[in-house]
């Protein structure tokens, strides 16, 4: 295959040029044509016999001729009536090719021959040999141009195949700034995509396996304990893990989805204070602030407002503080609680899928999937998500998302 691409190249190089070469001489030889068949020639002899002078003295022919054969290179000839010569002017040293002669009559019953060289002057060897030198100059100076071209090319495809196979940290050399260059750029953009893709996937699903655990192994429990005394309190409380289990699958389809697919839904026009006072209302909160109309998914951003307003709920402590409001021509949704807040080495890290403050363990709670939904919420509508901490204490989580123009 390589080879191949490589002389594919460099012969269609090669078969240019000498398409070009023989073409070049074929329009000449049928511009140009032969001696007889070119009308020019006898012209350029009628001329040179207008030149001379009649009824001369051999003498003073012979200077005509002589005068008028330096000036023209030609071979002139003049004869009498009966054949004699009477005047000659041969070119020293004598043209190796010429035409054939041109015979003009003239007036007082002599002739005049002309034999004329080609308009190019006498030939000079083989032309065959300057297509010879030509072409394998260029062939000599295509060589290295084409290598590299093509070993940029094998490197690439090097480099795919290795990705292809299952290192994926693997990236194409970008060399250059041409095309070849552009297809590498977008290349590893696209492997570094799929990488970063790959790998989330595999935490999401460890991290998930291991979050499924706990409700699996208290709903196991309290099976066998109903089975002993089915009393209503084992009764909710396994309704309430079955819960649990219903509400974490559906948050990793969802937060899968969102990663592959993006937002499926149709976008709608949608005020940004009554979606968050919809969701307060359910939970007995209360929201303040200003309209803000955004254009979105509503079940996604139903679910933006869920997620944060029960994290509030989950982690912090009353007052719940909600708000909407405009900040650089974006509208911003505000949850604040008061809660112990949360430390400053975490706060970039609780958008992160199922992390745990400090790196503790089971006991220390963690935020599981609902804030990393808020993120990717918030990024598939172009917006952002921050955490703030309140200089009074609590932590506040800040959404902003487009104004619809």
């Amino acid at each position: 295959m390589r080879s191949r691409l490589f002389l594919k190249i460099y012969l269609t190089i090669l078969g240019s040029i000498a398409i070009l070469a023989v073409t070049g001489f074929a329009v000449i030889a049928l511009l140009l044509g032969s001696g007889e068949d070119r009308n020019f020639f006898a012209e350029r002899a009628a001329v040179i016999a207008a030149g001379l002078p009649e009824d001369a003295e051999p003498g003073l022919l012979q200077a005509s001729l002589d005068r008028i054969g330096a000036a023209s290179g030609a071979e002139l000839t003049v004869q009498d009536a009966q054949g004699a010569v009477l005047a000659q002017f041969q070119p020293s040293p004598p043209a190796a090719h010429r035409f054939e002669p041109v015979v003009i009559p003239l007036s007082d019953g002599r002739t005049l021959t002309v034999r004329l060289e080609p308009p190019f002057g006498p030939r000079r060897g083989n032309p065959l040999i300057p297509l010879a030198l030509v072409s394998g100059l260029t062939a000599l100076i295509a060589w290295p141009v084409v290598r590299h071209l093509t070993r940029r090319l094998e490197k690439l495809r090097v480099s795919v195949e290795a990705w292809g196979a299952g290192d994926l940290a693997v990236r194409a050399p970008i060399l250059g700034s041409d095309e070849i260059a552009v297809v590498a750029e977008s290349f590893n953009h696209a492997a570094e995509r799929v990488e970063t893709l790959i790998a989330a996937n595999r935490a999401l699903l460890a991290n998930a396996s291991h979050e499924l655990r706990s409700p699996l192994a208290r709903l196991r429990m309290g099976v066998e304990l109903f089975e002993t005394d089915p009393s209503p309190a084992r009764r909710a409380e396994i309704d309430r893990n079955l819960g649990e289990l219903d509400t974490l699958v559906g948050e990793i389809l969802l937060s899968s989805r969102l990663s592959h697919a993006g937002t499926t839904g149709p976008l709608q026009r949608l005020d940004l204070l009554a979606l968050a006072a919809e969701e307060a209302a359910q939970a007995g909160l209360e929201v303040a602030g200003i309209s803000a109309e955004i254009s979105g998914d509503p079940q996604l951003l139903h679910r933006l407002v869920r997620n944060l307003l029960q994290n509030a709920l989950r982690h912090g402590r009353p007052p719940i503080e909600i708000t909407v409001s405009h900040a650089a021509g974006k509208a911003e949704l505000a949850v604040r609680d008061h809660g112990a807040g949360i430390p400053e080495r975490d706060m970039g890290r609780v958008f992160e899928p199922f992390y745990r403050p400090g790196g503790h363990g089971e006991a220390a709670g963690g935020w599981g999937l609902g804030l990393a939904l808020v993120r990717q919420i918030a990024e598939e509508h172009d917006g952002t998500v921050r955490c703030e901490a309140p200089p009074d204490g609590g932590a506040r989580f800040i959404v902003t998302l487009p104004l619809r123009s």
